[in-house]
């Protein structure tokens, strides 16, 4: 599998595979690069000027190290209690990535001042469930190895334990 990388100056090197690379180089991700996490924040702190496209590469790696800290320090349980092997531990380790890529694809500028009339939520579910959809379920590694829905995606990122069931997260 082909690995890419990019610099990050909070997390260092983020690497990311071709399936993955497709997703962020989609219009609906690359958008985040316009769209800043902290709103106005630089106008007091100049530094304050990362966007939501970087946040949301630091999510996707921190959500990876949280992920393999679980598996490593818990495989034994995963593997006799909720009968996890190595295909279903890689598996679920995409899905997670995907879903903290995908987390905030669907914010809107100042989206945290305006949350109660600017529901980013929804709209992160739409764009995953409709232009991503394709990009998400029809990449040749998802349909070999992985088979993750564009629904699994929005489960995880909901919460949702009738579609995640006893997942590790």
């Amino acid at each position: 599998m082909k690995l890419f990388e990019v610099r990050d100056p909070v997390h260092g090197f983020i690497q990311f595979n071709e399936w993955e690379k497709e997703i962020i180089d989609s219009p609906e991700f690359q958008r985040l690069r316009r769209i800043r996490q902290l709103a106005l924040t630089d106008m007091v702190y100049p530094g304050a000027t990362h966007t939501r496209f970087e946040h949301s590469l630091g999510v996707m790696h921190l959500a990876t190290k949280m992920y393999d800290a679980i598996v490593s320090s818990n495989k034994s349980l995963l593997e006799s209690k909720l009968k996890y092997d190595e295909a279903g531990l890689k598996r679920d380790r995409q899905l997670v990535r995907l879903s903290a890529l995908l987390h905030d694809v669907g914010q809107m500028p100042f989206s945290h001042a305006l949350e109660k009339t600017t529901p980013h939520e929804d709209y992160t579910l739409e764009i995953i469930r409709g232009p991503l959809k394709d990009k998400i379920e029809n990449h040749e590694l998802n349909k070999t190895n992985y088979k993750i829905s564009a629904d699994e995606i929005v489960a995880l990122i909901k919460g949702d334990p009738k579609i995640l069931e006893k997942r590790v997260f």
